[in-house]
């Protein structure tokens, strides 16, 4: 009884002992699994959540962090800042420069005519002015350019002009022609009054110009002045005689703050030649 007992514990052992080793080893492989789909469930709930965006809720979290932190700036904004700038351009020349080269053209042009006037003797009916509006030649005297009360080119003023016209011809600069008279009023004349004669001596040298092909139409002008700009007070015969003359302006092309420079320009370039 005793040994049959002893068999039958070892027996009954040994099959419970068997049976409980086979049900854990079944259950360590499929909780195994079940973690790694989980882990794989997680990384895909991340990467849709990562590639897609919820642009109301992206707005909320952009009004929180802006009150919170300041502006947030855009990325269109933020893109542009992190733009390679393209290459500078060169720097111009500053306005002083400008002036002075402007008046150094200005001044070559006035000594080319002052230089082919004298070879001719004709150096006594012109003079010359270089200010902000350009360089002036002044036909000094009506009367010499002029018959009295008339509007017709003399002789003298055909060959002034001549002379003058070829200088300006290779230039690129635009022309204005001005006629001034005396204070005198008109008697027994055509014109009524010293403003259509004026405008009609600047328009007779205006015309001459033309002919000799000096400069195209569109960039030469007339205009009269009557006796409104005199360069001399009094009614004495020197007054007169320089008050009724025609202006040949050649204008200057700058801008208005590099034309203001050239007066000074002007006194500088005096300056030590006055000193000498």
């Amino acid at each position: 009884m005793t040994s049959r007992r002893r068999r039958t514990a070892r027996g009954g052992g040994g099959d419970d002992g068997g049976g409980g080793h086979d049900s854990s080893g079944s259950g360590r492989w499929m909780v195994s699994y079940m973690d790694m789909v989980t882990v794989l469930m997680c990384l895909f709930i991340i990467l849709f959540a990562i590639s897609s965006v919820d642009q109301g809720k992206y707005q909320e979290l952009k009004s929180s962090l802006a009150a919170g932190f300041g502006t947030v700036p855009d990325a269109d904004v933020v893109e542009a800042q992190v733009t390679i700038p393209a290459e500078e351009e060169p720097e111009t020349d500053t306005e002083l420069e400008r002036a002075v080269a402007e008046v150094a053209d200005l001044t070559a042009l006035r000594d080319a005519m002052a230089r082919d006037l004298a070879d001719r003797g004709m150096s006594d009916d012109v003079r010359f002015e270089i200010d902000e509006r350009g360089l002036t030649v002044r036909l000094v005297s009506a009367d010499t350019f002029f018959s009295s009360s008339s509007a017709d080119l003399t002789s003298d003023a055909r060959k002034v002009l001549k002379v003058v016209g070829p200088t300006l011809k290779p230039t690129p600069y635009e022309i204005r022609v001005e006629g001034h008279a005396d204070e005198i009023a008109l008697h027994h004349s055509f014109y009524p009054t010293n403003w259509e004669l004026s405008a009609a001596r600047a328009t007779a040298v205006l015309r001459h110009l033309v002919s000799m092909r000096v400069t195209d139409a569109e960039k030469i002008a007339a205009v009269g002045f009557g006796s409104a700009r005199p360069l001399a007070e009094g009614r004495d015969a020197k007054s007169l005689a320089a008050n009724r003359r025609v202006d040949v302006v050649v204008l200057s092309a700058e801008p208005e703050a590099v034309r203001a420079l050239i007066p000074d320009v002007l006194r500088g370039a005096a300056g030590p030649d006055s000193a000498s």
